[in-house]
């Protein structure tokens, strides 16, 4: 068999980690291992390997030499594979089977859907637990073949694959615990609950940027469906209505959830999006990323029933009901006037004469004094103003400067205002 044309997986290997480009670092946590090399290999003390070696975009079409491959990354663990241009899955599983101990491999945006992934190709898999094929355009068929051959995979990246249907498995995939599905077109509920039965101990399911546009299913068969799912990203799908939230506490184990970018939230504000969907969601932790602390769902849910206390009752959730058992009926919050107060009443003391007055406090010492001439019958020039808070303790202030606006005194109703001439 003629061997494939292009770089090969050894001869990149060779010339990123040779000495000149990847030199060799002691000390602690360095990562950085010499492997022991066959007998008159012309590799012998050539390569400083760590054990995680990153190839990405590096133009590889091929393995290379096996032997190579083998006597090189017997201690590797993680490999990195992406945007290559491999497109042969023999020329994959020649790379894999030569490294025992790999639980890791991205093979994202090589074009690996131009061949057919045969069981025995897809064995030399076995130990991966991580695997990512983003963007590889990968057929469910492929996919159903690595799921029988990886017993222990735990988490798979299907990303950018432009799936628009789910085909299911022939036989269920027991050791996956998260699916990284984002960037597709999966818009039918039906395509997803396919997901659930293929992988019935999914804990993570990142749906994000698909257009899925409602959960069409029972209660009951959602927790049937995704019995230990326990963290969704909905963030970017096409969710449009409080019953499909509603559903996700159907999944009994369910404590994170991801919702941004929904059409159902655009016309709230953002605290109104964040108390709402906690209200609803009574068994979250994290939401949106952010841990939800008992106080925050306390006031959620308290706002939640009085966001819906003058709703029609055709149009108040269930949950409503549910929080006014648990708070009972609430009464509306006071509507509190921040803005600072523009006038008030004083009392104005001159000789033995007291008079009430309503004075602006947007105005100056020198305004007031002109407002205050009637009144005293002084001229501005001739008028001394003190100023007693009534809870001061330090009896009246003179308002001594002209310019100075009434309310940085504080002024408030009832306080006083006394009137002197000046002394010639």
């Amino acid at each position: 068999m003629d061997q494939p044309s292009g770089r090969s997986f050894m001869q990149v290997l060779c010339e990123k980690y040779s000495p000149e480009n990847f030199p060799y670092r002691r000390g602690p946590g360095m990562g950085v291992h010499v492997p022991a090399t066959p007998q008159g290999s012309p590799m012998k003390d050539r390569l400083n390997l760590p054990s995680v070696l990153v190839l990405n975009s590096c133009g590889i079409t091929c393995a290379g030499d096996e032997n190579e491959i083998a006597a090189f990354c017997a201690h590797v663990s993680e490999l990195d594979l992406s945007d290559n241009k491999l497109e042969d899955w023999h020329e994959v599983s020649k790379i894999v089977s030569n490294v025992p101990h790999l639980e890791f491999l991205n093979l994202s945006s090589n074009p690996l859907s131009l061949s057919v992934l045969e069981r025995r190709c897809a064995g030399s898999f076995a130990g991966v637990r991580k695997l990512v094929l983003n963007n590889s355009k990968a057929s469910w068929e492929t996919v159903h073949t690595i799921l029988q051959e990886l017993p222990d995979l735990e988490e798979l990246f299907l990303c950018l694959n432009d799936y628009e249907t789910v085909s299911c498995s022939p036989v269920c995939c027991q050791s996956l615990k998260l699916l990284h599905i984002t960037d597709n077109n999966l818009q039918d509920w039906t395509e997803i609950r396919k997901l659930g039965i293929m992988f019935p101990s999914l804990d993570t399911l990142i749906l994000a940027n698909n257009n899925l546009t409602t959960i069409e299913e029972s209660e009951d068969s959602l927790a049937r469906l995704f019995p230990n799912l326990r963290s969704i990203n909905l963030h970017k799908s096409g969710l449009h209505c409080w019953e499909d939230i509603d559903k996700l506490n159907s999944f009994p184990k369910l404590e994170e959830v991801k919702l941004l970018g929904i059409p159902l939230l655009q016309s709230y504000t953002t605290e109104e999006r964040r108390k709402l969907l906690i209200a609803r969601l009574p068994s979250i932790v994290k939401l949106n990323g952010s841990i939800v602390a008992d106080g925050e769902r306390e006031d959620s849910e308290r706002f939640f029933i009085r966001y819906y206390m003058e709703f029609p009752e055709e149009e108040v959730p269930f949950r409503y009901h549910e929080l006014v058992t648990k708070y009972g009926k609430l009464e509306p919050l006071a509507v509190v006037d921040l803005r600072p107060q523009s006038s008030v009443k004083v009392e104005v003391h001159f000789q033995d004469k007291v008079e009430e007055m309503s004075i602006r406090l947007d105005q100056t010492v020198a305004e007031l004094k002109k407002q205050l001439k009637t009144v005293v019958q002084l001229s501005t020039s001739n008028m001394l103003l003190f100023y007693l808070d009534q809870e001061a303790p330090f009896g009246p202030e003179e308002m001594k400067y002209s310019s100075r606006a009434l309310h940085s005194y504080g002024i408030r109703d009832g306080d006083k205002i006394y009137v002197e001439p000046r002394m010639k």
